[in-house]
C-alpha cells in the first residue's frame, strides 16, 4: 500500500503547487465552458478520499460537515472562496494523506460498506477504495489542467 500512498502525495505535491503559483482569482475563476474552478475540484479531491475512505469505513473524517456538503459528488462551485479557505485547503492536502497512511498502518480500517462508483465498479474494502481515489484524483488532475490552460 505504501506505493498507492506515494502516488497520491505526488499528485497532491502537483495539486499544492498550484495552489501556490496561481492567484485567488485564477483559483476561483470558472472558464467559458467549465463547471467548475480550480480550487473547488481540489477541494473535491480531498473530500472525496475523505468520503471513499473514512466515511465508508464507519469512521469520521478530520473535514467539517460544511466542507464536505460544499465540495462532495454531484455539487458545483457556488460562490468565490476566501484566501483563509484556500489556505486551509492546502493544509488538508497532505494532512489527510498523512493520516490515512498511519490509520493504515495502525490497522484501524475494519469494515467497508461496499459502494458503486460513477465508474460502475463496486469498493469492497478500504485498499480499493485507496487505489480508486488516485483513479479519480487522476481524473480531477486532468480537469484542473485543462483549466489552467483555459484561463
Amino acid at each position: 500500500m505504501n506505493w498507492a500512498f506515494e502516488i497520491n502525495l505526488k499528485n497532491r505535491n502537483i495539486l499544492h503547487s498550484l495552489l501556490e503559483n496561481l492567484s485567488l482569482e485564477q483559483l476561483n475563476q470558472k472558464p467559458k465552458g467549465f463547471n467548475n474552478t480550480i480550487i473547488w475540484n481540489i477541494a473535491h479531491t480531498i473530500v472525496t478520499q475523505q468520503l471513499l475512505v473514512y466515511k465508508l469505513s464507519g469512521l469520521p473524517s478530520v473535514l467539517t460537515d460544511e466542507m464536505i456538503e460544499m465540495y462532495r459528488k454531484g455539487t458545483k462551485t457556488e460562490r468565490d472562496i476566501t484566501q483563509v479557505e484556500v489556505d486551509e485547503i492546502k493544509g488538508f492536502l497532505f494532512s489527510t494523506i498523512t493520516k490515512t497512511q498511519e490509520d493504515y498502518n495502525n490497522n484501524i480500517f475494519k469494515t467497508y460498506t461496499e459502494y458503486t462508483v460513477s465508474t460502475k465498479s463496486t469498493l469492497t474494502n478500504v485498499e480499493e477504495a485507496i487505489a480508486f481515489n488516485n483513479f479519480h484524483e487522476g481524473i480531477h488532475l486532468g480537469y484542473i489542467l485543462a483549466l489552467k490552460r483555459a484561463l
